[in-house]
């Protein structure tokens, strides 16, 4: 059995990658899947909670997490889709459809 520090040391460093490409990078395609990225390093400390403490909360948390993803997923897929049409780039700098 992998011990919960290791679980959760790695859980870390999966959320520092995320948090990381989402202050670096500027493509929006990356910046997505750093946030998702977060979002299940987040789902694997659940998991990993939920296991050590024999409980059921914690996979039902994850459930909802997973929901809610899937729905973020195609609303911001349909989101970037639909500005890349309009500007023809991914670069996060030339995305000001929302600035006065």
């Amino acid at each position: 059995m992998i011990p919960i520090e290791h679980i959760l040391l790695l859980s870390a460093v999966l959320f520092t990658i995320g948090v990381l490409g989402v202050i670096v990078r500027r493509n929006v395609i990356v910046i997505f899947m750093s946030v998702e990225l977060m979002l299940n390093a987040v789902n694997l400390s659940f998991v990993t909670f939920a296991r050590s403490m024999d409980s059921m909360t914690g996979i039902i948390f994850i459930f909802f997490i997973i929901v809610v993803a899937a729905a973020e997923a195609v609303v911001g897929l349909s989101i970037i889709l639909s500005i890349f049409r309009k500007r023809k780039s991914l670069n996060i700098d030339e995305f000001n459809l929302l600035k006065w």
